[in-house]
């Protein structure tokens, strides 16, 4: 589910669950194909995106893109919490959750999305509502959710019993956000920050307005905004052009003009004169450190300015924030980020600490560091940086049209599409005297909220709030060369079975290479080393974690900040992970940069740094999360059921381990322990390299040989870790976590099989029934009837080797319902297991997976994943055929066999985790 980074009360509402639709049989429009439809202007275009109007105002974006086999669909509204009245606050987003409840045209919205396997979100944040989804091309899932989207615009029940019974899901939502200090901690900063204007005010509104809405105001809600003059409809990827224009001109068109007038936004909050703090006291978590600073509005000429600030000071490892805190060990890590708004918005710092830091010398530090700028001005080079990296993700982000058809309803919130272009524009052209002036401008300590209030004789203000003539701000920019269209490609298994080039290096790495047509010439990549035995790992403790944290903190041949320099100059991405026997990369290159990226990984894997200071900095880091891990239901749950039932001794990779032993192998971690385990264990003898996107495959596989052919290693014996299966005792763990109010269950099974047993589809499509598809059991019991919990499923966490598979079912929920919620999910086990599921429900279940498993070979990223896997394995993506045949060919009485010969309650374990305390 889609959130900001504060989530909770201060989130964007994500109700996310795989969904699809069927066609709506409206009448269809004539028109020209090279002409737009009947109704449909066509305004301008820029940069490849039409922009088209209805006479009713709607506002349409396409941007056809050939280039995946996926379609976005984007509705954005203008209309989010800084709409709302004294009373209303909650009311945007608690509209968003009502539009899912229907219609009369459409009375199981959720029912109807999983049916057809679409990917669907909606989300309010300050300015704005949007809803879309993302579905692998199909002209009647699209001209269906079309249709219901225009329906949805004016015809949603909005109806008292629908508010009734969502409000335990948005209460629950709310106590999710309550249990995150850091959440907390950023929605009363905001607050103290804005005084008047509502940007100060969280998202998802105050308990009591939300509980006492009155629906009648909401329902006037809801007909002022949803309508089509204040809407803008983006529909991106792989479409017929002219039957999007005729589907829209029927379905939206249809929509009469609406004939009030919207109220005009006029409150600014004044320039603050004076520190502001505020301090919070709860149960939990670790030290965090905010700083707060008024900026300008996204369509100001200075917002380039400040995302570049937000850079210099809080970027890994070039911000100085970094340097200043992170590296002297003052702070386990720094963060930052501002807002593009429609009004002027906000520059966020900040700083997470260990346990034992000392919070005054890293605030002091903190506030020097950010307001440090008249005194230590900003180099050629920390400018150039930062707009390297900003520039890079901003490419990345237009290369991908399911990103494009959402990101650009940020730009539409701040007053104009053109916007997501413009600023680009901006950041591109902004010199270092501009960056310069706007850090003395409003890095201030009297436009600080942290805050403490210190009388000033002569207090020093920042700019006065203004708003922009979008019409003067747009007469500078000018659009680029649209990009070039990409042809389609064949996402069946047989196709990407037939496409890919299998190899070995004489070293033994297995190449997997899938040339394919992408936007911007983008190709990702995945590569997985795999070593050691589980008798050559034990006692390691965390050496592994460690060494892969380390690998892009520098390397023999460059400085830290020079390695990733490179990689931001050549527009890539690289990170390291690793698990038991085996590091992992991912990469994201592009064809023309894609040798040199290679060489930086060859480089940083083969003769990496490992230094001392590295290893604190990961360490710190470590430990701090682990702290704030220790008072949080879901890991303090997760720690339990893990450990119980485990068989192995301390020291062994199998072993669960606690917190405690956690902390303590962190610990006594040393760096002669580090580089040893990387000379040990690291090679080319056995592992992985899978590349997809936009490459020549002889030119790749040439690199791939010159940088890995010769890494022999020190020849250290490799074998797959066994993990046999081991029964869980039954039972129920109940824990108590002080000071939260959102609690966590977890239901339990062990299962002696895996993915090459003869009931792997059927127990599949079972689970999916019972709680993993938006129309499941579970979902429809505890979400939308009786609305206890904002997120409940359950899934099968498949192995594919030893036949050792786990089942499970989770669910968020208040402290207070836990009877409610034991109730419900064993009554509907249990009617599940007596009376089996229906042949409807496997027919809308088949599909909506059978969708979701197109729509995922459509993602490059998990294609290279997907072949990393599959090579060690032994398998091809044939296996992917087959499963979607045997899932298409279950009959009914398989899945109720499969539901019933393994999910049996009483080998099950329950966890609970929450402040049962409370009445």
């Amino acid at each position: 589910m889609s959130m900001r980074a504060w989530g909770g009360g201060w989130r964007r509402c994500a109700m996310a669950l795989g969904l699809a639709l069927g066609m709506v049989g409206w009448p269809m429009a004539v028109s020209a194909a090279s002409k737009p439809a009947v109704g449909l202007t066509l305004v301008q275009q820029v940069e490849g995106i039409r922009e088209y109007r209805l006479p009713n105002g709607l506002q349409v974006l396409l941007i056809p893109d050939q280039s995946k086999p996926t379609t976005t669909v984007n509705v954005t509204y203008r209309v989010g919490s800084v709409h709302e009245n004294y009373g209303e606050t909650g009311m945007a987003h608690l509209l968003e959750h009502l539009i899912f409840k229907g219609s009369p045209r459409h009375p199981q919205v959720w029912a109807e999305f999983n049916k057809r396997g679409l990917s669907a979100n909606g989300s309010t944040w300050l300015d704005r509502t949007n809803y879309f989804a993302s579905f692998a091309a199909n002209e009647a899932n699209l001209a269906w959710y079309l249709g219901w989207q225009a329906d949805a615009m004016v015809n949603s029940f909005i109806a008292r019993r629908d508010l009734d019974s969502e409000m335990t899901v948005v209460r629950n939502e709310m106590e999710m956000g309550e249990n995150n200090p850091g959440r907390i901690l950023l929605g009363k900063t905001l607050a103290t920050m804005y005084q008047w204007h509502n940007y100060g005010k969280s998202t998802i509104g105050a308990r009591t307005d939300v509980e006492g809405v009155d629906i009648a105001r909401l329902q006037a809600f809801y007909r002022r905004y949803y309508q089509p003059d204040n809407a803008t409809l983006i529909v991106s990827g792989q479409f017929d052009l002219a039957k999007v224009q005729r589907w829209i001109a029927r379905d939206f068109g249809a929509i009469p003009k609406p004939r009030r007038t919207l109220p005009t936004q006029y409150t600014l909050d004044p320039a603050q004169d004076g520190e502001r703090e505020v301090t919070l006291r709860r149960v939990g978590g670790v030290p965090l450190l905010y700083a707060g600073y008024h900026t300008v509005a996204g369509a100001h000429k200075d917002h380039a300015a400040i995302e570049l600030l937000s850079l210099i000071l809080a970027d890994t490892p070039s911000g100085r924030l970094h340097q200043r805190l992170t590296e002297q060990r003052l702070a386990a890590g720094v963060f930052g980020f501002t807002e593009g708004l429609r009004d002027p918005g906000f520059l966020l710092l900040g700083a997470q600490l260990a346990p034992e830091q000392d919070a005054e010398q890293a605030r002091r530090v903190l506030l020097e560091t950010i307001e440090s700028f008249r005194s230590e001005p900003i180099t050629a080079a920390e400018l150039e940086r930062a707009r390297a990296k900003w520039l890079k993700d901003w490419d990345q982000g237009f290369a991908d049209p399911q990103h494009v058809g959402v990101a650009l309803s940020e730009a539409v919130a701040q007053g104009d599409w053109r916007l997501f272009f413009l600023t680009r524009d901006r950041v591109r052209a902004v010199t270092l005297a501009d960056v310069q002036r706007v850090a003395q401008a409003y890095l201030l300590p009297s436009n600080r909220t942290l805050g403490r209030y210190v009388p000033t004789q002569a207090p020093e203000r920042a700019p006065a709030p203004e708003r922009v003539d979008l019409a003067q701000a747009l007469k500078e920019f000018k659009p680029a060369q649209a990009a070039a269209e990409v042809a389609a490609f064949d996402t069946s298994p047989e196709h990407i079975d037939a496409s890919t080039q299998l190899s070995r290096l004489p070293v033994g790495l297995q190449l997997a290479l899938l040339p394919k047509p992408t936007r911007s010439q983008v190709v990702q990549g995945r590569l997985v080393l795999r070593h050691g035995t589980v008798e050559s790992l034990a006692g390691q403790g965390e050496a592994d974690a460690a060494l892969a944290a380390m690998l892009d903190k520098g390397t023999q041949q460059r400085s830290r900040q020079a390695w990733q320099d490179r990689l931001d100059a050549l527009q890539a991405d690289v990170g390291f992970g690793a698990a038991a026997g085996q590091l992992s990369v991912a990469f994201t290159a592009r064809r023309d940069t894609l040798a040199e990226v290679l060489g930086l990984i060859a480089e940083a894997l083969r003769t990496p740094a490992l230094s001392q200071a590295a290893l604190d900095e990961v360490r710190d880091q470590a430990l701090s999360s682990i702290a704030a891990q220790r008072k949080e239901p879901q890991h303090v749950l997760m720690e339990a059921l893990a450990r119980r039932d485990n068989p192995y001794p301390r020291g062994d990779v199998r072993h669960a381990r606690s917190f405690d032993e956690q902390v303590q192998d962190w610990q006594a971690l040393t760096l002669a322990q580090v580089q040893a385990f990387h000379e040990r264990f690291l090679s080319a003898r056995v592992g992985q390299l899978s590349l997809v996107g936009d490459f020549e495959p002889v030119q790749a596989r040439a690199v791939i040989e010159r940088q890995f052919g010769n890494w022999l290693g020190a020849a250290t014996a490799q074998a797959p870790i066994p993990d046999p299966y081991v029964a869980l005792t039954p039972g129920m763990i109940k824990l108590n976590t002080p000071d939260k109010q959102n609690a966590t269950l977890v239901w339990q099974l062990a299962l002696p099989i895996n993915d090459r047993h003869p009931d792997y589809a059927a127990l599949m499509m079972a689970n999916h029934l019972l709680g993993s598809g938006g129309n499941s059991r579970l979902w429809n019991r505890l979400r939308e009837k009786e609305g206890l919990s904002y997120s409940v499923y359950s899934a099968v966490d498949w192995s594919s080797r030893d036949a050792n598979t786990r089942w499970f079912a989770s669910a968020i929920f208040a402290p207070q319902n836990q009877p409610r919620i034991e109730q419900a999910m064993r009554e509907e086990l249990a009617r599940a297991l007596a009376d089996g599921f229906t042949q409807a429900e496997l027919d809308q279940g088949r599909a909506g997976l059978l969708s979701f498993r197109k729509l995922g070979r459509a993602q490059d990223a998990r294609l290279a994943g997907a072949w990393a896997a599959l090579m060690d394995l032994g398998r091809r993506f044939d296996e992917s055929s087959k499963l979607d045949k045997a899932l298409s060919e279950l009959t009914l009485e398989q899945v109720n066999a499969a539901l019933r010969r393994y999910l049996q309650p009483d080998r099950m374990v329950w966890g609970w985790a929450g402040d049962f305390s409370r009445p």
